[in-house]
């Protein structure tokens, strides 16, 4: 199976206290505390591929596979607010809760960024009665999967609308997380610090995607780990995924990354993100496993492994 990142599956799906930095975005007590490990469906996707199934056909059956590994939080991936209404009552019934969603967004180009921002806004003000908190977003490309970077006009209009839609969501009692794969990393990394620096903290926070990070700065730990030196007080999520010799696992736990050593940077910083799973399937991963056995081990692990945050 090819490694296709989750707004490729997004675009074609049919359906698709210790923390000091999170009041400042508008987080409540109670919201703080019902915070747990959440799983991204996107790995779903994967291991559902994998077996030649389609984690959107039935919904209902899929997030009933969802819940029987133990997990409570989902964190889906949104296309639109209709595809939310039609979430909603399958959360409720399988008892589960959404503290974040993923949404994809075209903000690098005026006329397509005011279409992205309506779009995303819908979705969030349909999901917050959910008390959903967190609003993930990882901007377009210009082109799926090819070479060409973002022209610095580009990359100062995306960070513009970033801006602009964080500030909406923060009306809202929402936090806008930026996302990234390793497009943004390419040229200096000068579209992933520009989202950063041309933004204001209040408005924009970071999904800090640590796998993406890692593989898009050529497999390396020191620069993931001066991504965290540098923004890491604006994290509020973390996408949890781990790989052997740069070879994405079935499973989380250890491996190339030290997340115990990020995990302690952060504490360090006195910030306490949204934990979600998101290990997932390439052509040279294992298959050794399951879908609902490697959930269940992956929510073991983690619970093992950032027990200090769980408690």
């Amino acid at each position: 199976m090819a490694s296709i990142n989750r707004r490729q599956f997004l675009s074609t799906a049919v359906v698709a206290s210790s923390v000091s930095v999170l009041p400042d975005f508008g987080f409540s007590r109670d919201i703080k505390k019902t915070f747990q490990i959440s799983c991204n469906q996107y790995s779903w996707i994967t291991f559902y591929k994998r077996d030649g199934r389609d984690w959107f056909t039935n919904l209902d059956a899929s997030l009933a596979e969802f819940a029987s590994t133990g997990l409570k939080a989902y964190e889906p991936g949104l296309n639109n607010a209709d595809e939310a209404k039609k979430l909603l009552p399958l959360l409720e019934k399988h008892n589960l809760v959404m503290p974040s969603v993923y949404v994809n967004s075209a903000l690098h180009e005026a006329v397509e960024a005011e279409k992205s921002l309506q779009t995303v806004l819908a979705i969030a003000e349909t999901v917050q009665q959910t008390k959903t908190k967190i609003i993930v977003t990882n901007p377009n490309p210009v082109k799926w999967g090819g070479p060409e970077n973002k022209s610095d006009e580009q990359l100062a209009e995306q960070a513009k609308n970033l801006n602009k839609l964080g500030a909406e969501l923060k009306k809202r009692g929402m936090t806008l997380a930026y996302h990234t794969h390793d497009v943004e990393l390419r040229a200096a990394a000068r579209e992933f610090h520009h989202m950063m620096l041309g933004t204001d903290p209040k408005n924009v926070s970071l999904c800090l995607d640590v796998h993406w990070v890692y593989r898009g700065s050529g497999n390396s730990q020191i620069a993931l780990f001066d991504i965290v030196k540098l923004y890491g007080k604006r994290i509020v999520e973390l996408h949890l995924r781990q790989s052997k010799g740069g070879v994405w696992q079935e499973t989380f736990g250890d491996g190339d990354i030290d997340y115990k050593r990020l995990m302690h940077s952060l504490q360090g910083m006195g910030v306490r993100p949204n934990l979600v799973l998101e290990q997932c399937l390439e052509k040279t991963s294992p298959n050794t496993v399951n879908g609902v056995e490697a959930h269940k081990q992956d929510l073991e692990a983690a619970g093992k492994m950032f027990s200090d945050w769980l408690k």
